[in-house]
């Protein structure tokens, strides 16, 4: 049968997280100008301006492939609709009105340039509204996630974004402020992915000391107050995972409430603060030990979703490159989803230095910084040097203690709390945030 070349080819951009009405009308307005193409977002097209979507891609294909006025399906991989024009040459390009202002009014302008080339046409139907995905999206984060499905989304962030931004959170409140806080700067969208559950902080906020006096059972019960109102994926910090016989459990726990890592270190003993600069008497795991460790917490998930994160203490200990070098490609062998290479120095020489080793290897997996020591490193020279995440690991906790500590002062001092209030939220702002 004979392809009709009058039919005209249309070309619809469309993230389709969650189809709605104002997605069908623009179809049913792009079906009677010709066949219709759909350039679906990645993942990491997506994320370039707004949170990951709720569906992966696989998932959004699906649903679009199967509704009739659409005729295919491609890829878009970025906001950028050229490469596809170029590629397709549609005569016309349908997109709902809303996009003449804010972030993607460049991205419209571009696409009118395109056009132009072989006078394509730009259609633009009248916006929906009181429809958006977005908001359609905040309702079903406020009901909350399920545990699979938090799970998941650490491993489809790391695919999709040049570096995974992950803070520090300690309670209820600071998951919040993790999960709500977005900047626009120079047009782009910058938010936290996830967060971090810290050994320190949960010992320091219960004044004890870091060195695994808060037993896991604890943790994990502060840490379902931040499961409970919060969406965004999770990495565990678990010190050195205890003893070999317990880890299964530990494990499975963690994946049963929907942790997306666990971060394991191969030191053995009571533990001691990496950032002491006093390491007398700490001892490292030998590889062929730490890496039983890691193929028994392989072994206990039981979703690939689940990222078991071998943390190397070489740097800290005072050994060399070689011997991280040795110890990262043994636990990746031995089943680590991802490295996290740790450093007390004031620069970050010797981890991309490491970086620039481990990038060589046939068994490289995805970096992991912690800049609590380097802290004047850009995100931009992570990402140069190969890093995939990076992990904001105490900073909401040392930013509790002065803000305290000088409002405590100020009532002191003047006997009333006016004074502070200056330096304080207001009830509502806290009332808002809940």
């Amino acid at each position: 049968m004979k392809k009709n070349k009058n039919i005209k080819k249309v070309y619809v951009g469309f993230a389709a997280d969650i189809l709605h009405e104002g997605h069908i009308n623009i179809l049913k307005i792009a079906s009677k100008l010709g066949e219709v193409t759909v350039g679906l977002l990645t993942d990491s097209a997506i994320s370039s301006y707004k949170k990951l979507p709720h569906l992966n891609y696989k998932q959004r294909e699906i649903v679009l492939k199967n509704i009739k006025l659409v005729k295919k399906v491609l890829p878009q991989d970025s906001l950028d609709y050229t490469k596809n024009l170029l590629s397709i040459k549609p005569h016309y390009v349908v997109h709902g009105d809303d996009w003449k202002f804010g972030i993607q009014k460049k991205i419209r302008e571009q696409v009118i340039k395109t056009l132009k080339k072989w006078s394509g046409k730009l259609v633009e139907p009248k916006y929906t509204k009181n429809i958006s995905s977005s908001k359609i999206k905040n309702k079903i984060i406020e009901l909350g996630t399920s545990p699979e499905t938090r799970k998941s989304k650490l491993k489809r962030l790391i695919d999709a974004k040049k570096i995974v931004r992950i803070i520090e959170s300690h309670n209820a409140f600071t998951g919040l402020i993790a999960e709500n806080l977005k900047l626009i700067k120079n047009k782009n969208f910058l938010e936290f992915d996830g967060m971090w559950s810290s050994s320190l902080t949960d010992s320091a906020i219960r004044g004890k000391p870091d060195n695994q006096a808060v037993d896991y059972s604890t943790r994990i019960l502060g840490l379902n107050e931040i499961l409970d109102v919060t969406t965004k994926p999770i990495i565990f910090d678990a010190d050195n995972g205890g003893k070999i016989e317990h880890i299964s459990y530990l494990i499975r726990t963690l994946e049963r409430v929907g942790i997306s890592a666990v971060v394991i270190e191969d030191k053995v003993g009571l533990k001691r603060n990496s950032l002491f600069k006093n390491q007398v008497g700490v001892k490292q795991d030998s590889i062929e030990n730490f890496c039983k460790k890691l193929k028994k917490a392989k072994e206990a998930k039981i979703s690939d979703d689940l990222f078991i994160i071998a943390r190397i203490e070489s740097f800290i200990l005072g050994k060399d490159l070689k011997d991280a070098m040795r110890r990262a490609e043994a636990y990746s062998q031995a089943g680590a989803n991802a490295i996290l290479i740790h450093s007390k120095e004031k620069y970050p020489n010797q981890i991309f230095s490491f970086s620039k080793n481990f990038s060589k290897s046939k068994f490289f997996k995805p970096l992991i910084a912690v800049p609590s020591t380097y802290s004047r490193t850009y995100e931009h020279e992570l990402i140069n040097n190969g890093f995939k995440v990076v992990i904001y690991a105490n900073h909401f906790l040392r930013a509790i203690h002065p803000a305290i500590l000088n409002v405590a002062k100020m009532i002191l001092k003047n006997q009333r709390s006016f004074e502070a209030e200056k330096k304080i939220s207001s009830i509502n702002e806290v009332i808002n945030l809940i």
